[in-house]
């Protein structure tokens, strides 16, 4: 589905792309069909897995080559055969043949998840009132200055299933055996084992850090400069690093660093350069090169085995903590249930489709969506100064107003809530959070209309939590 430019306002953003009167249906996967001599050419390469999708659930991974789609080998049909493919009619799952660094050829059964046309689950409304909960939910974009070089020689990585490292400097054992355990762990995950004996590649290391000597000062522009955000692995979050811009002139930085590795053929042509990933960064103040190798060679290697940029890698950042109930709703009729997910909170709780939801946590439902926007737009204005301004970033759609709420007026926005003018009933998607509920009780009250009867259902959500990082 498209986004409009600013989707924090516009709820029509999810409203486009259904064709009427028919099931969507997904796997979970988004997929690029390779180019790369060195990775399933000609081949659906899986570019993203969606959180809790069907592909997900079947072990699919980022980076698998789709080999074959219902024993049908994925190089003897065109592109849009293999769209078709991956979504038949009639059928209710897909066999899936793929290969990977750790099983050339493995197979798994995804069954298909389908929703009505006119149906928007909760996981989309939660991205598209993720101003209620910035601090669970948004989506952000961030480059890396990495420069990657991968042999022209047409070899395939996928032969490629041991490694070693280099000798360790002993004057930087500390440094190097940090920075070696961090692409150890990336490497191993994708498949890989160590074998110190005879290992078909070798991971060799470089790294430097200094003063810069042709430091002039900073740009006085530069002083109120955007922050400059990346993602942090190990703490599972975005965080700020005193890293310049890219397009910073090297005189501004008063620190240089570099950091990179680099996989050397040892099976096929002892010494060759399969792959090197380099970081060329500019920095305001100082940072620790071991620091920087554990938060960046995750990023790094998300770009082997399958290389899609060669400089300036950038990257999306889809985090999201909502309450999962299992309904969806009628785009058209924003209080009509369409579905109602099996197991879920809701459907043992009592909900079913065809219920219309009055209220909400007592606030009313029988709006229009252009009436759930104009609300929405006018709350994200009204409520910008309980926002902290220290939060502040800039999204995946270019709104550069985000920012957090300001811990010590909690209050004032759950008042803002609780406002019958800001026709927030969708802010139950993030009840547990403080700012929207302070009383801390999760359990969601639903009055519905089922014909001529009308009942009160309390449902206590799932709170679900995912975070995706893949190389845009």
């Amino acid at each position: 589905m498209k986004r409009a430019i600013l989707s924090v306002l516009l709820l029509f953003a999810f409203l486009t792309g259904f064709a009427q009167n028919r099931n969507i249906c997904r796997l979970g996967i988004t997929y690029d069909i390779s180019q790369s001599d060195h990775w399933g050419k000609n081949r659906p390469v899986i570019t993203s897995i969606i959180p809790y999708s069907p592909a997900e659930l079947a072990g699919v991974k980022t980076n698998d080559i789709i080999m074959a789609i219902d024993g049908v080998q994925t190089l003897d049909i065109s592109p849009e055969e293999i769209e078709e493919m991956l979504n038949p009619a009639g059928k209710n799952e897909v066999l899936l043949t793929i290969g990977n660094l750790s099983n050339p050829s493995k197979q798994v059964m995804v069954k298909k998840e389908c929703k009505k046309s006119n149906a928007i689950t909760e996981e989309q409304l939660a991205t598209a009132f993720s101003m209620y909960s910035l601090e669970t939910t948004s989506e952000r974009e961030f480059v890396c200055p990495f420069k990657t070089t991968v042999t022209a020689d047409p070899v395939d990585f996928g032969k490629f299933k041991t490694f070693a490292f280099s000798a360790i400097d002993e004057n930087n054992s500390k440094l190097e055996t940090v920075i070696n355990e961090s692409i150890e762990k990336e490497l191993t995950k994708k498949g890989m084992t160590v074998d110190v004996d005879r290992p078909d590649i070798l991971v060799q290391t470089f790294y430097f850090f200094d003063k810069n000597p042709n430091y002039k000062g900073a740009n006085k522009i530069l002083i109120e400069k955007e922050p400059v955000y990346r993602y942090n692995f190990l703490q599972s979050k975005m965080e700020i690093f005193p890293f310049l811009n890219p397009t910073a002139a090297e005189t501004e930085a008063e620190y240089l660093l570099q950091f990179g590795f680099r996989l050397i053929d040892q099976r096929d042509v002892p010494g060759r350069i399969l792959w090197e990933c380099e970081a060329n960064e500019l920095l305001e103040d100082s940072y620790r090169l071991d620091e920087y190798a554990r938060i960046h060679a995750p990023l790094m290697c998300m770009q082997y085995p399958y290389t899609k940029y060669r400089r300036n890698v950038p990257f999306k950042v889809n985090q999201k903590t909502y309450n999962y109930t299992g309904l969806s709703y009628d785009i058209d009729r924003m209080e009509l249930v369409t579905d109602v997910d099996k197991n879920s909170p809701a459907y043992a709780a009592g909900l079913r489709p065809r219920d219309v939801v009055e209220k909400i946590n007592n606030h009313k439902m029988d709006n229009t969506t252009e009436e759930f926007s104009a609300a929405y737009k006018g709350f994200i204005t009204n409520t910008m100064k309980y926002r902290d301004p220290k939060t502040r970033f800039t999204d995946a759609n270019g709104f550069k107003r985000c920012m957090f709420w300001d811990t010590f007026k909690y209050s004032q926005v759950a008042d803002a809530i609780q406002k019958s003018g800001n026709k927030a009933a969708y802010s139950y998607l993030y009840y547990y959070a403080p700012y929207i509920n302070p009383s801390g009780n999760n359990a969601c009250t639903f009055d519905i209309k089922r014909g001529k009867n009308k009942m009160e259902i309390i449902v206590r959500p799932t709170i679900r939590r995912s975070v995706t990082v893949e190389v845009k």
